[in-house]
C-alpha cells in the first residue's frame, strides 16, 4: 500500500481492532483513523515509522488500549511526541516499542503520564544507551513495564546492574525482565528500586542467587522462568502470595524458604528432588492453596501435609512419587479439590490411598498401575468427584463396586487400558456421568441386556480403537452401535478385529441378514447331527439285537442244526462237560447241543458266533444259572440276547437250569432274571439228579 485516502476506513464506526502490519506506513500523521472512536487495538508493527509523535486525533481514541509500534525505525522520543498524552490521558493504553533502534528519550517526556503498559525489548545497542533511555522515563506511572530482549534478537551479552537504578524514578506496579543474560557485579542491591512493586517476573536471566533480598520488599507475585541459578533461592519475603519457579537450571535439590503469606506455589519442570515432602515447614507457610510439583525428579512423601490443610490444588504429574502407599498420605487435605498423580510411577496397593479427600472434584492418575491390573474400591470417600482420569493404567478388570460412591462423576476416562468388554453394570451407579472414554482398549462387545444400564445422562461415549468381534454371537451389540450414532463419538472409526474376512472393516458394515442365514444353516445342521447321533447311539446299543433280527428273517424258515444252545459261565464248564453234555448227547434219545468251545467257527467274532451259530441254528436255549453266571457281565449279555431271540421267534425257547441255591440279594440285582425265575418253571440240579419244579 503506497497511500491511504482519508475515507479509507469510513463506515467502520464500530471497529475495535485494526492491523496494518507491513503496509509501508511511514507516519501516523497520514493514517486516517481519527474518526474510529471505538478502536481498542491498533497494530502498525513492521513498518517504516521514524517518529514516535502521536497525532492530535489520538485525543479522539479514548477507548484505545493497545498500540503496537514494534519493529519500526523510531530512534528518538521527545516531549512533543507525547503531548497529546499530557493533554488527554489514556489510562488504559499499553505501548509496545520493541525492536525499534532507540538512542535517546528526552528527560521529562513521560513525567506525570500514566500508562497501563510499556514494552521495550531489543531496543538498545549498548548498556549505556539503555541506561540513558530508562532515565528518560523518569516520572512515568505505569502498571506493567517490560524490559529486555527477545530470544532470537540478542544485542547485548552482559549488563551493568546500574541500569536498573533509573527505575527508582518510576512508579511501577508490575515489572518484567526478559533475556538479559548475565548481570555483572554484586546482585545484593540489584532490585532495591523495585522494592515496592507488587509483581516481578524474571525470564531467562542468569543470577547467582536471590539470597540478599530485603525482607521488607512488598512483592506479592514473583515469577522466575527459564533462569540460571547456582542454588535454589532461599526466600524470606513476608508479603509474597504467589511464587512461580518454572524450567530453571543449575539446581537439583529443594531448599526450605520462609514465605508466611504464600498461597500459590508453582515449582514444575525444575528436575528438583524432595527428600521429605510435604509440610508447612518446607514452604514456611500454612496458607498454601495451590502447589504444583509436576515434572520434577524423585519426591518422597514422608509427611502427610501437616500444616497445609488449606490446599485446594495439588499436582505431582510426571514426577516420581515414593512412599505413597505407606499410609494415608492425603488424610488431612479435606479441602483439596484437584489432585494429579499422573505418570508418577505409582503402583496402587494400599486401598486407603485417597482417604480424607472428601472435597476432591478432579482426580487424574493416568499412566500408573494397579496390583493384579484390577481397579479396587479406592474411591469410597470421593463422593464429590466430577472428573476421573484412569487412562493408560494397564487395567484388565474393574471391581463391580469400584464406582458405587461416585454419583457426582461427570467425566470418566478409561482409555488406553486392556478392558475386554463394555460392562455397563460398572457405570450404572454414575447417575451424573456425561462423558465416558473407553477408546484404545480390547473391547470385543457387550452383553445386550447390560447396555440398558448405561447412565441416562451420558451424551458422549468413545469406543474407537477397540477389537470388536463382528460375529453373530454379538448381533445385538452391533445393532445397538448402529442405533446409537449420536451417542458414540467417531462411530465411523469403530473397526472390526474379527472374523478375519471383516478385519479393519467398519462395524457398520456388519449385516444382520448374514446371521439369519447362518441361523437356518446352523439349525438344520444341529438337527441333522442330533438325528445321526441318536441313530448311531441306538445302533451301537442295540447292534447285536439288530443282528439277531436280521438272522431271524434269514434263518426263520430253515431247520435247526442243534437242539439247544447252552449259555453258561466258564467257571461252570466242568459241570456242563461231565453232566449236561453226557446226559443229553449220550442219552436216549440223544440231543445235539451247541457249545462255544466246540462248535463256534474259528476266526469269527464271538458275538457273531453266539448269534449265528448259537441262536439261529438252535431250537432251544439252555441257561445254566449259578452265582458265577449272575456275576458275569458277558453271561448276562448272552441272556439278554436270548430274551430278544425268544421274542423275535415267538416261541418259548429258554430252559433254565439252576445249579445251586442262589442268594436272593444277588439274584435281585438282575431284575428281569429274578422275575422270570419267579414266574416260570425251571430245572434245579440236586444230589446229582435233575429235578423239576
Amino acid at each position: 500500500i503506497q497511500s491511504l485516502a482519508w475515507g479509507a476506513f469510513s463506515g467502520l464506526s464500530s471497529l475495535q481492532k485494526l492491523v496494518a502490519v507491513e503496509t509501508n506506513l511511514v507516519s501516523l500523521n497520514d493514517f486516517p483513523i481519527g474518526h474510529l472512536k471505538t478502536l481498542k487495538e491498533l497494530n502498525v508493527a513492521h513498518n517504516f515509522i521514524h517518529s514516535f509523535k502521536l497525532p492530535e486525533y489520538f485525543s479522539n481514541l479514548l477507548n484505545l488500549e493497545h498500540l503496537d509500534l514494534s519493529n519500526n525505525k523510531i530512534q528518538n522520543i521527545y516531549y512533543e511526541d507525547v503531548k497529546v498524552l499530557h493533554q488527554m490521558p489514556l489510562l488504559n493504553l499499553s505501548l509496545d516499542l520493541s525492536l525499534n533502534p532507540l538512542d535517546f528519550i528526552e528527560p521529562g517526556t513521560f513525567k506525570e503520564i500514566k500508562l497501563n503498559g510499556l514494552t521495550l525489548r531489543s531496543n538498545f545497542n549498548s548498556s549505556d544507551v539503555m541506561k540513558t533511555c530508562i532515565q528518560g522515563l523518569a516520572g512515568l506511572k505505569i502498571n506493567r513495564l517490560v524490559l529486555g530482549e527477545f530470544k532470537n534478537e540478542r544485542k547485548l551479552k552482559r549488563f551493568d546492574r546500574s541500569f536498573l537504578m533509573g527505575l527508582c524514578n518510576l512508579t511501577i506496579e508490575q515489572f518484567r525482565i526478559a533475556y538479559l543474560g548475565e548481570f555483572s557485579g554484586d546482585d545484593t542491591d540489584l532490585f532495591n528500586c523495585l522494592a515496592n512493586v507488587s509483581g516481578i517476573s524474571l525470564l531467562s536471566i542468569s543470577l547467582e542467587s536471590l539470597q540478599a533480598l530485603r525482607k521488607d520488599f512488598r512483592w506479592q507475585h514473583l515469577e522466575m522462568i527459564n533462569c540460571d541459578f547456582e542454588k535454589f533461592p532461599a526466600l524470606k519475603l513476608s508479603s509474597l502470595k504467589k511464587f512461580v519457579f518454572i524450567d530453571n537450571k543449575g539446581i537439583s535439590s529443594f531448599n526450605e524458604f520462609q514465605l508466611p503469606s504464600l498461597q500459590y506455589l508453582d515449582l514444575k519442570r525444575n528436575h528438583l528432588s524432595f527428600k521429605g515432602c510435604c509440610s508447612h515447614t518446607d514452604f514456611g507457610t500454612t496458607k498454601l492453596k495451590h502447589l504444583d510439583l509436576s515434572f520434577n525428579d524423585v519426591i518422597t512423601l514422608s509427611s502427610n501435609f501437616m500444616g497445609l490443610e488449606q490446599l485446594e490444588h495439588l499436582d505431582f504429574q510426571h514426577s516420581t512419587l515414593k512412599q505413597i502407599n505407606a499410609f494415608s498420605t492425603f488424610l488431612s487435605l479435606r479441602n483439596l479439590r484437584y489432585l494429579d498423580i499422573s505418570y508418577t510411577h505409582t503402583r496402587i496397593v494400599f486401598h486407603g490411598i485417597f482417604t480424607g479427600l472428601v472435597s476432591l472434584q478432579t482426580l487424574k492418575m493416568a499412566g500408573n498401575s494397579f496390583q493384579n491390573n484390577l481397579l479396587p474400591d479406592i474411591f469410597t470417600e470421593l463422593t464429590n468427584l466430577t472428573i476421573l482420569d484412569l487412562s493408560k493404567c494397564q487395567l484388565e478388570q474393574v471391581s463391580q463396586t469400584a464406582f458405587h460412591f461416585l454419583s457426582s462423576l461427570q467425566v470418566l476416562n478409561m482409555s488406553h487400558n486392556k478392558l475386554l468388554s463394555l460392562d455397563a453394570h460398572l457405570y450404572e451407579p454414575l447417575h451424573s456421568l456425561q462423558i465416558l472414554d473407553c477408546s484404545f482398549n480390547r473391547i470385543r462387545a457387550s452383553k445386550d441386556q447390560e447396555l440398558q444400564n448405561l447412565p441416562r445422562n451420558l451424551t458422549w461415549l468413545n469406543l474407537t480403537k477397540n477389537e470388536f468381534a463382528c460375529v453373530c454371537q454379538h448381533q445385538s451389540f452391533l445393532q445397538w452401535v448402529k442405533d446409537q450414532r449420536q451417542l458414540l463419538v467417531g462411530a465411523e472409526q469403530m473397526m472390526c478385529a474379527e472374523p478375519p474376512d471383516m478385519k479393519d472393516m467398519p462395524v457398520f458394515s456388519f449385516r444382520n441378514a448374514t446371521c439369519q442365514m447362518s441361523k437356518t444353516i446352523i439349525s438344520v445342521s444341529v438337527v441333522t447331527v442330533l438325528l445321526v447321533t441318536v441313530v448311531g447311539v441306538l445302533v451301537y446299543k442295540f447292534y447285536f439285537h439288530l443282528m439277531l433280527l436280521a438272522g431271524c428273517k434269514k434263518y426263520g424258515r430253515g431247520e435247526s442244526t442243534y437242539d439247544a444252545f447252552v449259555i453258561y459261565s466258564s467257571q461252570d464248564e466242568d459241570w456242563v462237560r461231565n453232566e449236561l453234555v453226557k446226559n443229553l448227547e449220550e442219552g436216549v434219545p440223544p440231543f445235539q447241543l451247541c457249545l462255544h468251545y466246540r462248535d463256534f467257527i474259528p476266526g469269527v467274532a464271538i458275538a457273531a458266533n453266539i448269534i449265528q451259530e448259537g441262536f439261529h441254528k438252535s431250537r432251544k436255549v439252555i441257561v445254566v444259572v449259578s452265582q458265577h453266571f449272575i456275576q458275569s457281565r458277558w453271561c448276562i449279555f448272552e441272556y439278554e440276547i436270548a430274551q430278544t431271540w425268544q421274542f423275535l421267534s415267538s416261541r418259548a425257547g429258554i430252559i433254565f437250569i439252576v445249579l445251586q441255591k442262589l442268594e436272593k440279594s444277588l439274584l435281585r440285582q438282575q431284575v428281569e432274571l429274578y422275575r422270570l425265575l419267579s414266574r416260570n418253571t425251571y430245572l434245579e440240579w440236586e444230589d446229582s439228579v435233575l429235578g423239576r419244579h
